[in-house]
């Protein structure tokens, strides 16, 4: 049966040739509507027939926002605009769902629309209603991404910031996030370093270190940090084999 939706659409008669029209090649891309039907496997999309003949899909919600009812005469112009509506509609449908799973930055959105297939124009569209919807905020996105590195999988700020950057965040938000996050650099890189020494058991001790400065600054931690953790959990020492983690991670 038809929904409430589609029967509010439905308010004008429909003229006798609408009925059981079958959809031609391509859709007639103006004319008189006829006829709007619930799709019958999504019955919140509806087929609109013009002239009694199928002419395209459209989400009930848009044929309610731009107040298209039996009757309606539409031109091409019209019918250009609420495919390209319903695109819109369609593309911020996907997008939620690609938000229901975590947190995203807006620019992970925007390349999973493109992938999707969805014009530049939609995209934009969604991306604008889910701003405005407070579901795409970058800086938000960038504070739970440290917070969430910093509880679970600790890392210096050069490798967070880089990695906010491969988001989509731009570098100044990137930096003050981390900077707001205050983390614990020196003691986050003992801790990683004291559950990775145990691995390197019975190696040279100047092994030990090159390694453990190697580990740390894939970790993103400058030498800064690097050396007081190694001193601390290995004793001070000046052999290490590199000058800096960049050097003890070739």
């Amino acid at each position: 049966m038809p929904t409430r939706r589609a029967s509010q659409l439905n308010r004008r008669p429909i003229p006798a040739d609408g009925e059981g029209a079958r959809p031609a090649a391509g859709g007639p891309t103006a004319g008189r509507v006829t006829k709007l039907s619930p799709q019958t496997h999504d019955a919140e999309r509806l087929n609109v027939f013009l002239d009694g003949t199928f002419a395209f899909g459209l989400h009930q919600d848009v044929a309610l926002r731009e107040g298209l009812a039996v009757g309606d005469v539409l031109d091409a112009a019209r019918v250009t605009a609420l495919r390209d509506a319903d695109e819109s509609a369609k593309a911020t449908t996907a997008a939620l769902a690609f938000l229901a799973y975590r947190p995203r930055s807006e620019r992970e959105v925007r390349d999973r629309l493109r992938q999707k297939g969805y014009a530049p124009e939609a995209v934009d569209a969604a991306v604008a209603r889910l701003e405005g919807w407070r579901y795409l905020d970058d800086a938000d996105f960038a504070r739970r991404w440290v917070e969430n590195r910093e509880a679970h999988q600790p890392r210096g700020r050069r490798l967070l910031e880089q990695e906010l950057q491969r988001k989509g965040i731009d570098r100044e938000t990137a930096r003050a996030t981390i900077d707001d996050a205050e983390l614990d650099e020196a003691a986050a890189a003992v801790e990683l370093a004291r559950a990775k020494l145990r691995s390197y058991a019975g190696q040279e001790p100047v092994v030990v270190r090159r390694r453990l400065a190697a580990f740390l600054a894939r970790r993103g931690y400058g030498w800064d940090v690097v050396r007081p953790a190694l001193d601390r959990l290995l004793g001070d020492g000046d052999e290490t084999g590199a000058d800096d983690p960049g050097d003890a991670a070739q």
